[in-house]
């Protein structure tokens, strides 16, 4: 029965997400007793603050609300962004990592660790030991953010920089010349 109501329910939750301005990250619904506990994960391009969080519960509460007819039971609703622990499964989690630092499993081979640049919709470029690798995607079997406890080093971020520069200026069309 909840996997049958989270499929009704999620349409109306992305939605209620998407007009907070945020993208749903994972939903999920489970008997608590006598309710249901809808949990929600958001989250944004520049992250999610506890304001932007309560914004967010607002709207889904509001939501769910005017289609109480679905769920038709008693809920709690919890709202929340996502934890350092996430890993990074899509192209949007690896943008979102700019710059931090990640471990990285591949399928084959041993695990790295690197600083993230630019991240596309197929592959990330990791800094990793001075040097740029290209990460696919379908190549990583997980991934997830290290935490830091100090400032990334200026040289790293410069390198990360400038290989991104560099790929925008590679895949840039020339604009033709008039005549």
């Amino acid at each position: 029965m909840p996997n049958d109501l989270a499929s009704r329910l999620e349409p109306i939750v992305a939605e209620a997400v998407k007009a907070a301005g945020f993208d749903l990250d994972s939903f999920e619904v489970q008997q608590a007793g006598r309710r249901q506990l809808v949990k929600v994960v958001v989250d944004g391009d520049d992250g999610v603050g506890l304001d932007e969080v309560a914004g967010v519960s607002r709207a889904v509460s509001a939501a769910l609300d005017e289609n109480e007819h679905v769920i038709a039971s008693a809920y709690t609703l919890e709202v929340t962004s996502p934890g350092l622990d996430r890993p990074l499964t899509l192209p949007r989690h690896w943008r979102r990592a700019k710059f931090r630092l990640v471990k990285v499993t591949p399928a084959e081979g041993a695990a790295f660790i690197g600083r993230v640049g630019h991240a596309g919709e197929k592959s990330a470029r990791v800094l990793v030991d001075g040097e740029i690798r290209d990460v696919g995607y379908a190549s990583v079997a997980k991934a997830v953010i290290e935490i830091e406890f100090k400032q990334p080093p200026a040289e790293d971020l410069k390198l990360l920089e400038t290989d991104a520069s560099a790929l925008n200026a590679a895949t840039t069309e020339p604009k033709e010349e008039p005549k």
